[in-house]
């Protein structure tokens, strides 16, 4: 009889433990299914500088970046030509186009994070606007290369530098930009301003971009913004060159984020061998006019031939005028620089604003 007892608390002992053993079996399949699933969720939801690019595409930006032709916006296009598996890159020709002039070369894109590589055949004529590219539509390659993060993600990371709020997806919304309407996920950090960058989940590149400098006062001037002109397939058409005539008023800020500077003319087209009579009004970075303003006031030929140049202007009330007479056609460049603004000197940092504009045959 104890035997029997004996067997029974045994057996009763041996399929409790595989009873457990079960238990546990499917409770460590279950949650590898269901990590299994989180992953490829997350897979899916992830992002980053390339994701969905295609041979045979083209993608076309206006951009404005602070560090580039003074903050003037210009054209970019990249087409993604064909994909060299060998090296690991995209071959990619690009040309921009910058105030009627277009400049060409081929890229070379990283697989990883679509960076400029060094195989690339950059002319130094367009050597400028690569670097502009790297700071502006592919600014967020260093927080998101391949396989990139989610777009769900509460961090994507922060700005080496002191202050400010993290980079992180925030809020969907709807955008609407010249290439046509998007859903993307917002991308948004805080560095002196509210920056906001425009992400469609299947697109190489965001959709649009507005961010500025780090400033302590006034209005901070733009570090870069773009928007999404166009895209498709195939070959994009190639632009010529041709001249652009700008019309009044244009306004640069200068490098510092200081001042703004606005030229006006008249009569609107400047002809060769009239006057044109130049306006300028003086502004500090949050657009009030600035008073008792010295400034120097110089004007050059394509050639580099000096046609003005004059030092000690005075602006007391923000504003100056210059009749300049032009002998002959083509462009001419105008260099306003802000020696002073109530007496007190810009000193080592020039303060200074370069305006394109073109003399037409009369």
């Amino acid at each position: 009889m104890a035997n029997i007892i004996e067997f029974n608390v045994v057996s009763r002992r041996r399929l409790f433990a595989f009873a457990l053993a079960t238990v546990l079996m499917v409770s460590i399949m279950t949650t590898a299914a269901m990590s299994s699933i989180r992953n490829a969720y997350a897979a899916n939801d992830n992002w980053y500088v390339g994701k969905g690019a295609q041979p045979n595409t083209y993608y076309t930006y206006k951009i404005q970046n602070g560090d580039t032709d003074n903050g003037q916006p210009f054209t970019m296009n990249i087409y993604f030509k064909q994909f060299n598996s060998t090296g690991g890159y995209w071959i990619a020709p690009a040309y921009v186009v910058s105030q009627g002039q277009v400049f060409n070369g081929t890229f070379h894109l990283s697989d990883l994070d679509l960076s400029v590589l060094g195989t690339s055949k950059i002319p130094d004529n367009m050597s400028k606007y690569a670097s502009a590219y790297s700071n502006s539509v592919h600014w967020l390659a260093s927080f998101v290369p391949k396989p990139g993060l989610s777009l769900s993600a509460p961090y994507w990371g922060k700005i080496a530098s002191i202050g400010g709020s993290p980079i992180a997806p925030g809020s969907s919304a709807k955008v609407t930009v010249p290439a046509g309407t998007f859903d993307t996920k917002v991308i948004t950090y805080h560095k002196g301003a509210d920056n906001n960058i425009w992400i469609s989940p299947n697109l190489p590149y965001p959709v649009k971009a507005q961010t500025f400098a780090d400033v302590t006062t006034g209005n901070p001037p733009v570090q870069y913004a773009f928007d999404l002109l166009a895209r498709g397939q195939g070959t994009p058409p190639q632009p010529t060159s041709q001249i652009e005539i700008p019309k009044p008023p244009l306004t640069i800020q200068t490098a510092r984020g200081t001042y703004y500077i606005q030229l006006l003319w008249d009569p609107p087209t400047i002809q060769a061998g009239k006057t044109a009579d130049f306006g300028l009004i003086f502004q500090d970075n949050s657009k009030s006019i600035v008073n008792q303003v010295s400034y120097s006031f110089k004007v050059t030929d394509s050639s580099g031939k000096v046609i003005a140049d004059l030092h000690n202007q005075k602006a007391p009330d923000g504003t100056g005028k210059q009749p300049v007479k032009f002998d002959k056609e083509g462009p001419v460049t105008v260099l306003v620089s802000i020696d002073a603004v109530e007496g007190q000197a810009s000193g080592e940092f020039v303060e200074s604003a370069p305006f394109h504009v073109i003399v037409v045959r009369a």
